[in-house]
């Protein structure tokens, strides 16, 4: 099997900038729109759907059944919940986080008719010099933070004459930074990483003219942090689904923090056995770091699909994340590892005869 290089300068490339554009769930039409002048640049075929997700195809000698590799483009953020009497926004979050992580992080309010204005989300009681020790007694929950705006407001009508509506969208700053040490800390890296992995695969495969054995689609899906992802995009064809996504690296957990990981079950139930022995075996004979992890409280684009009916094989594999949906680190290694196990994969023969 033909083992090309996976350019690890441009997969950190490919990243950084895709980590410099908002795509909150709700608000992904620039991050959509980036990924599609990658393909058509990169030479590949795609069309979106009616919701805008992405559809691409690298085509292969066998058209049916298919397989497909799918990954979310879609992050974390939050939503208007209030405009209340003090000026500041009482907010909701866009998919499963913590407020805790929420607490001084600097955002972007995205309005209408363009309109968007800067800001940072505060706990309610957020001056020591006011509140003493209540502010380390106040509980962790949305309903304790709120957007202080960067704008002459002092209360909810200033506010609302300056354009800002409850449901306006609120992303939240990466604060991206790239390490000598190859570690890359930033918000977002689910699955932003996970994107860039695919996108070096696909480089690889395109720039090398690699003949693939069976048409592979590759999904990007737009809504997975809040539990949709796969279930609208796939074709009824698909006789393989890999999602690739982010695998905890915490105690407790065998995730592998600079190879890539095989999840064997999350909370939609174990992952196809056959798959995830395929998978290991092409580790094995590629010489890809790897470790297999059971993930707890975890859904992914596999378990929409699934849930949506289609009958598939399906697996997930991860690179290994510190602090996910938090405070996130990751290493280049592991994107490059999940690169390497995917540009295996789409050549090698399927598991669906």
């Amino acid at each position: 099997m033909s083992a090309p290089h996976i350019d690890r300068d441009y997969l950190a490339d490919i990243l950084a900038r895709m980590l410099a554009i908002h795509s909150p769930t709700g608000m992904t039409d620039e991050i959509v729109a980036f990924v599609c002048d990658e393909l058509e640049r990169l030479g590949v075929e795609f069309e979106l759907t009616r919701r805008g997700a992405i559809r691409a195809l690298l085509p292969g000698k066998r058209k049916t059944p298919d397989r497909a590799v799918a990954v979310h483009l879609d992050t974390l953020g939050a939503i208007v919940k209030e405009i209340k009497d003090n000026g500041r926004l009482a907010i909701m979050s866009v998919g499963h986080w913590s407020s805790r992580f929420a607490e001084g992080a600097r955002v972007t309010v995205y309005g209408d008719d363009g309109k968007k204005w800067r800001g940072t989300i505060v706990p309610n009681k957020a001056s020591g010099h006011t509140y003493n020790t209540e502010i380390d007694s106040q509980p962790v929950a949305w309903s304790q933070v709120e957007v202080r705006l960067d704008e002459r407001v002092a209360n909810g009508k200033d506010v609302m004459a300056i354009g800002v509506n409850i449901g306006d969208l609120i992303a939240i700053d990466t604060n991206t930074e790239f390490t000598d040490s190859g570690f890359v800390v930033s918000r977002h890296l689910d699955d932003k990483a996970g994107v860039a992995s695919v996108l070096a695969m696909i480089r690889a495969v395109m720039e090398n003219g690699i003949s693939l054995p069976v048409n592979c689609r590759v999904i990007f899906t737009i809504a997975e942090e809040v539990g949709l992802g796969g279930a609208h995009v796939l074709d009824g064809d698909v006789g393989e689904l890999v999602a690739v996504d982010n695998g905890t690296h915490a105690p407790g957990q065998n995730t592998s923090e600079y190879g890539v990981t095989i999840a064997m079950m999350d909370m939609s139930g174990p992952f196809d056995r056959k798959l995830n022995r395929h998978l290991i075996d092409l580790c094995k004979t590629s010489d890809i770091e790897h470790s297999r992890d059971v993930f707890k409280f975890y859904r992914s684009d596999v378990a929409s699909a699934l849930e949506a009916g289609y009958d598939t094989r399906a697996a997930l594999i991860c690179f290994g994340l510190d602090a996910s949906h938090g405070h996130e680190r990751a290493h280049m290694d592991s994107f490059v590892a999940v690169a390497r196990l995917l540009l295996a994969y789409v050549q090698s023969p399927p598991v669906v005869s």
